[in-house]
């Protein structure tokens, strides 16, 4: 069976507020570098015997609406759904340009992606770049373990601890808080998938090392990826001052490529894990669901 939801307090040092507010902060556009993660994580989809009938990408604008057009072409016979803090919003960017009506390749063709509830269940649940920015993150793990389909499976990214290695000790050194709070290792992350009800956590990673030709363009970067939602961030907006020193001491204490533009690493965590045929502990007197019910009794996924 589906594991009983456990109560979560949030992720030590992550403000729950804050992360709400980010969440729902409204966007029309995806940040690059989760399109390009993205793009990395549909590469995984060929280790599959079978693409996924039904799938549900959740925050699709956060996540990647390039990669969400890439996909729908990928799977393209597949149910496509969506789930987002703003989901109409989401259900526009994602919504398809009809076309010419004569087109008969768009004939008998939805022109976007439906809206997921509680009851929907899919084959795969796709969520790129959310979990390190989520302060409940097993609670939203079991919340994709119910969307999905006994057999089915979860494929998620999200950024790793090594991630601004180069700009926390700037900060540390003068003194500041951190830039970020910290990012969950990925071992953690295949814990909380086998806890929340998941089997087979497959978790890997990789480092991506960005260029900027100066602290502006860098600083401007990170706020369009996220925000700092570390407990111990400035308690209100920083002066026109600071953020002049702030430029000088990243442009003084970062490392530099040999060209000269500065350095900045993003660890990227990837992680996929199936939904297993349910165990039952069987006693005197038990209790199944009759989708579960129904999944053991077909043949369960070797």
């Amino acid at each position: 069976m589906n594991p009983s939801p456990v109560p979560e307090t949030a992720v030590p040092g992550l403000d729950p507020v804050a992360a709400l507010r980010w969440r729902r902060h409204p966007r029309s556009e995806s940040p690059w570098l989760h399109e390009e993660v993205a793009t990395r994580m549909a590469e995984r989809l060929q280790w599959f015997r079978e693409q996924p009938a039904s799938w549900l990408h959740w925050e699709p604008v956060a996540g990647g609406l390039r990669a969400h057009r890439n996909l729908r072409g990928l799977l393209a016979e597949a149910r496509c759904f969506v789930a987002a803090e703003r989901l109409q919003d989401a259900l526009e960017a994602t919504r398809e340009n009809a076309g010419p009506a004569w087109n008969p390749l768009k004939w008998g063709r939805d022109k976007g992606a439906q809206p997921a509830d509680a009851q929907t269940r899919v084959r795969m649940v796709w969520a790129n770049m959310l979990l390190h920015m989520e302060p409940r993150p097993q609670t939203l793990i079991q919340r994709w373990n119910a969307h999905i389909e006994t057999n089915g499976f979860l494929m998620f990214s999200c950024l790793g601890p090594d991630s601004l290695r180069e700009l926390r000790p700037v900060y540390a050194r003068h003194g500041w808080p951190a830039p970020a709070h910290a990012f969950t290792d990925m071992h953690d992350w295949g814990d909380m998938l086998v806890h929340s009800g998941f089997a087979e956590p497959v978790m890997d990673m990789e480092r991506i090392t960005l260029s900027y030709s100066g602290a502006e363009p860098l600083l401007k970067e990170l706020g369009e990826l996220g925000r700092n939602l570390s407990t111990d961030r400035f308690p209100a907006c920083r002066s026109r001052a600071w953020r002049e020193r702030l430029c000088e001491a990243i442009e003084a204490e970062l490392p530099r490529a040999p060209d000269g533009r500065l350095l900045l690493t993003f660890e990227v965590i990837y992680g996929h894990a199936f939904k297993p045929v349910p165990r039952v502990a069987l006693g005197p007197s038990t209790t199944v669901p009759v989708d579960d019910m129904r999944a053991m009794l077909r043949n369960p996924r070797r």
